[in-house]
């Protein structure tokens, strides 16, 4: 597999995978997708995202996405394994329900794994600085890339990834959320479980209780009776509380597909 020009998180990465007997090759992406990188035979890119298109989530979706196939199309190679960092936590942390175009944009990032063929997302929204764009812990951010190329490039059977939202129920007063990747079990890193919030009909978004309840997450709050919509870590620096038992923390997520256009009011 080649690493391409993904930093130290890459240089961290290929360091895993070579531990666990993975041949590895490091390149540098100056070139771009032509020159020097065209004449190598490639297995698989690490790609780090920066920040440039945090105000414009719905473009960075589309080209993100677009990106990838066309990378695949000039290297003439099929799908090969395309692994991407989402948005590490930075900012300010806030203690109420906010939007945010970093959420956003994770979410981007989210869906391209969920939608692009052969494709494995590091979540680091644990391992941030409030301080710092660029997260210091790289040591993470290499791990959890290494596990997914050993998922995703190499066919491995392993937990690659913390849980990720699969969909919701609504349970009269509360809202019971499902994930894939739970791994062992899900865990929670506070008591009660934080950043959760719930909103009804009318789009206001609070805070809400939450409950690991075996393979789920049931959330309620008595100030909104009978809700229609949950989000968990959606801000630009959240306190993320929800693993599974592998340590690999839950990606951020919505159910609901609002925007300051389209609220409900």
């Amino acid at each position: 597999m080649a690493v391409v020009g993904a930093g130290l998180g890459g240089l961290a990465a290929a360091a895993r995978l070579a531990a666990v007997g993975h041949a590895v090759t490091v390149l540098e992406q100056s070139d771009g997708v032509g020159g020097k990188l065209g004449r190598y035979e490639r297995h698989g890119h690490v790609f780090d995202t920066g920040p440039s298109l945090v105000t414009m989530p719905q473009v960075y979706r589309d080209l993100f996405a677009a990106m990838i196939a066309d990378w695949r199309v000039a290297w003439n190679q099929g799908s090969f394994p395309f692994l991407f960092v989402q948005l590490a936590n930075w900012l300010p942390h806030y203690a109420d329900p906010v939007e945010s175009h970093w959420a956003e944009l994770r979410e981007a990032q989210w869906l391209t794994l969920r939608t692009v063929p052969m494709t494995g997302m590091a979540v680091t929204i644990d391992i941030g600085d409030t301080e710092d764009i660029h997260p210091r812990n790289k040591q993470d951010v290499g791990r959890r890339l290494a596990l997914e190329a050993r998922r995703v490039a190499y066919g491995e059977s392993l937990v690659s990834s913390g849980p990720l939202y699969r969909g919701m129920r609504i349970e009269g007063n509360r809202i019971r959320i499902a994930f894939d990747s739970v791994g062992g079990r899900l865990v929670a890193k506070t008591d009660p479980l934080a950043e959760f919030a719930v909103a009804g009909r009318d789009g206001a978004f609070v805070r809400a209780e939450a409950r690991i309840d075996g393979p789920t997450v049931v959330v309620s709050s008595a100030a909104v009776p009978n809700p229609i919509a949950v989000r968990y870590a959606w801000q630009d620096n959240p306190q993320v509380s929800l693993y599974n038992r592998e340590g690999l923390p839950a990606s951020p997520f919505r159910t609901d597909d609002w925007s300051e256009l389209n609220r409900p009011r």
